[in-house]
């Protein structure tokens, strides 16, 4: 609740109830979307609209308590911004989302924005693939 405070966002009980959740997925390293969060309030017995879940997650955004990802395909999720920076690989058929850090990576974008003459002050990278669940289930 500090943490909605500290940005200048009123504590409601949609904005609290959707900030724990997030937290409860970071720990997992779990990614929602806004469809996801809305389905886990209504199976919690929480009734808060799919408007709504919208709004407090753009208003998060906003207010730098979340960083929202677009990857192809017009899926969208949401994260807490914890402040670390990291990249994510997605499955292209059940749409899991896992989390990497690499330092080779990182370099090789920095010398390549380097040799481009690129003053590099942000990026993201997406890589897209199949997860071995569905490798698994396909052999």
């Amino acid at each position: 609740m500090q943490d909605l405070r500290e940005v200048g966002l009123k504590v409601t009980l949609p904005r609290v109830k959707i900030l724990e959740m997030l937290e409860k997925s970071s720990l997992s390293r779990q990614h929602m979307s806004a469809e996801d969060v809305y389905k886990t309030l209504l199976e919690s017995g929480e009734e808060i609209g799919l408007a709504t879940v919208y709004r407090v997650l753009t208003q998060f955004e906003l207010a730098g308590l979340v960083k929202r990802h677009h990857f192809e395909g017009g899926n969208s999720i949401f994260e807490l911004n914890r402040g670390d920076h990291h990249d994510h690989i997605l499955c292209e058929k059940c749409g899991r989302v896992d989390e990497f850090v690499s330092e080779e990576i990182e370099l090789l974008q920095t010398q390549v924005a380097k040799r481009l003459g690129y003053d590099l002050r942000n990026h993201c990278l997406y890589l897209y693939g199949i997860c071995p669940a569905c490798q698994a289930v396909a052999s």
